[in-house]
């Protein structure tokens, strides 16, 4: 793929497995940021290394080491996990292509999920936990390769992950405060984040794009 083709949200294939593009940053070599959708670890590399996939109804994939079959059969409920596929956030809305958002309320309208989204029901397809039968799995670009660990795999739901990361290395600036505030995240330990000057804050807190945003990572530079 050409990097002006690489999109925030694609899904696409990077060493045979299925990623999902979380950044892109064209002043740099190495500018597509992806998250493999399997274990949600990082991975940076050029555009001419993925390969774009479009996510359709019946396919399945592993999200945070558990399976998912993609479904129409039923609008979500409370619990659910959803693809929005198919965005059309309204003004106040900040959600993109492909983010994987957990539902806390629905109705006959659409869903609100875990980060305040409202979303209709026609731009979201449902994440049915485990493998469907007759189902398309899409983990690997070549299938062959296919270790499929997850048939069996269909655990409670993992808490909501469909953002960036933290790592080390990180600089977030925080958005609610009055002065300039940039900070380096220096370490992380289960779901706490120390960032430089003795700050300590949740993962989920840090990830919230109304309180922090993230400007680059040390080793992009």
């Amino acid at each position: 793929m050409k990097l002006y083709q690489v999109r925030k949200g694609q899904f696409v294939y990077y060493n045979n497995e299925l990623h999902k593009v979380y950044g892109v940053k064209p002043m740099y070599k190495l500018s597509v940021h992806l998250i493999k959708l399997r274990d949600l670890t990082q991975h940076i590399t050029n555009a001419a290394s993925v390969e774009k996939y479009k996510p359709k109804e019946n396919d399945s994939f592993i999200f945070n080491h558990k399976a998912y079959t993609l479904k129409k059969e039923r609008n979500a409920e409370a619990g659910d996990y959803i693809l929005i596929h198919n965005p059309m956030p309204d003004s106040l809305d900040t959600y993109t292509l492909n983010e994987i958002e957990l539902v806390e309320t629905a109705d006959k309208k659409g869903v609100i999920t875990g980060n305040s989204h409202g979303v209709k029901h026609n731009e979201y397809l449902l994440m049915v936990p485990g493998r469907a039968a007759g189902g398309n799995p899409i983990d690997y670009k070549d299938k062959a390769n296919d270790e499929d660990e997850s048939l069996s795999d269909i655990g409670a739901l993992s808490p909501a992950t469909s953002e960036q990361l933290p790592s080390l290395g990180d600089i977030y600036k925080k958005k609610d405060d009055v002065s300039i505030f940039e900070a380096m995240v220096v370490a992380i330990k289960d779901q706490t984040v120390y960032l430089g000057g003795g700050l300590e804050i949740t993962q989920e807190e840090l990830m919230n794009s109304e309180k922090w945003e993230f400007l680059y990572n040390l080793l992009d530079k």
